[in-house]
């Protein structure tokens, strides 16, 4: 069975996953590229180093972001947001942003891409003393999809 998810499903989704991949495009160029993040039911936040997806971003920051959650072929979940990427710069918002990505459940064995400094699994006294740049996406529409071996609730479209 095919489906939309509710709202709830979605939020489920987004607070449960770690990996998902932004969208961007400027320059003619469309780029798609995974990144690890955290949700705080608001905000998705994220963390990463100069590079292209960056640049990109400054100069266009209508973005979309997808998770999946699945479980095999026939048994999964997506979810889909469009949003505005904002640059997390203030020091109080950075350290709020940084303990959003610190307080995830990472399983023991990871990549160091999920990790946010040297000395993870711990993190340093002030969370600001971690380099990078951290960034949220202010999520403007929200929406899943379902497909599902056993029947789940559904909103037709």
């Amino acid at each position: 069975m095919l489906g939309y998810l509710l709202p709830q499903q979605i939020e489920e989704v987004l607070a449960s996953e770690l990996v998902g991949r932004i969208g961007c495009h400027a320059d003619d160029e469309t780029y798609v590229i995974p990144i690890s993040y955290g949700y705080d039911g608001t905000y998705v936040y994220c963390h990463t180093t100069e590079g292209k997806k960056l640049q990109m971003m400054r100069k266009n920051p209508k973005i979309c972001f997808q998770v999946d959650n699945m479980k095999d072929m026939g048994n999964w979940k997506s979810v889909l947001l469009q949003g505005q990427f904002e640059e997390v710069k203030e020091k109080e918002q950075r350290t709020a942003a940084m303990q959003v990505l610190v307080d995830r459940h990472l399983p023991i064995i990871s990549s160091s891409k999920t990790h946010l400094g040297e000395h993870w699994p711990f993190s340093p006294d002030n969370l600001n003393d971690i380099n990078g740049v951290v960034f949220r996406i202010a999520i403007h529409h929200k929406t899943g999809r379902f497909e599902s071996s056993e029947a789940s609730p559904s909103i037709p479209g």
